[in-house]
């Protein structure tokens, strides 16, 4: 049976394969502020989070996503009869939550666009840390972190990035998803906090 996570990036692959076929359709699914704040069209916040700039954008969300997906649903399902649903929801909502910010802050930039899962995949991470703080989480397969480690250092990294626009990557979203990921997760599962406590009561740096 595939899981929901696998289904997640087929849907996402296929929309992002699509979009880069045919650049007009792209355009109008990408998350442009200007056209959704006067014109309307909310669904870009949604879309956009199905659509990746190229291959190596798209590889490595879902191998991200891949990794730590069926982990978060996993535990969801452990706390909530509704664990599968509520990971849905999460994701969603972490795409449209994530961008926010940025669309108010460009509501009135028309050629602004962006686009990505990298809001919502943040959720899954940041949320997968808070049930497993000491798991540890390895950059491109070479360095490997305790989850509270990497989500600080993830954390100060996006929030420099996104401070000095050094790229064209919306760092503020990866931002906003893994708080939206913390919060979700705490609303889903309070007892999560004490959880965490005691996980991080084994924790030591040496």
């Amino acid at each position: 049976m595939m899981s929901t996570t696998v289904f997640i990036i087929i849907i996402t692959c296929v929309v992002s394969y699509v979009g880069w076929q045919n650049p007009s359709k792209q355009y109008a699914w990408l998350m442009n502020p200007y056209q959704i704040v006067h014109r309307n069209q909310y669904y870009r916040l949604i879309t956009s989070g199905f659509l990746h700039a190229d291959w190596t954008h798209l590889i490595f969300n879902m191998f991200t996503l891949y990794f730590f997906g069926d982990i978060v649903e996993f535990y969801f399902n452990q706390v909530s009869e509704y664990g599968t649903i509520l990971y849905v929801v999460m994701y969603i909502l972490g795409i449209v939550v994530a961008d926010i910010p940025t669309l108010i802050k460009y509501k009135d930039h028309p050629h602004y666009n962006a686009l990505g899962a990298s809001g919502a995949v943040s959720a899954v991470v940041f949320s997968s840390i808070l049930f497993n703080p000491l798991n540890e989480l390895c950059l491109y397969g070479l360095l490997c972190l305790p989850g509270i480690i990497f989500g600080a250092i993830y954390v100060i990294y996006s929030y420099y990035q996104g401070k000095h626009k050094n790229d064209n990557i919306n760092h503020d979203a990866h931002l906003f998803g893994a708080l939206f990921g913390v919060i979700f997760t705490i609303i889903v599962w309070p007892a999560i906090i004490p959880h965490f406590i005691d996980q991080m009561a084994n924790f030591s740096i040496f």
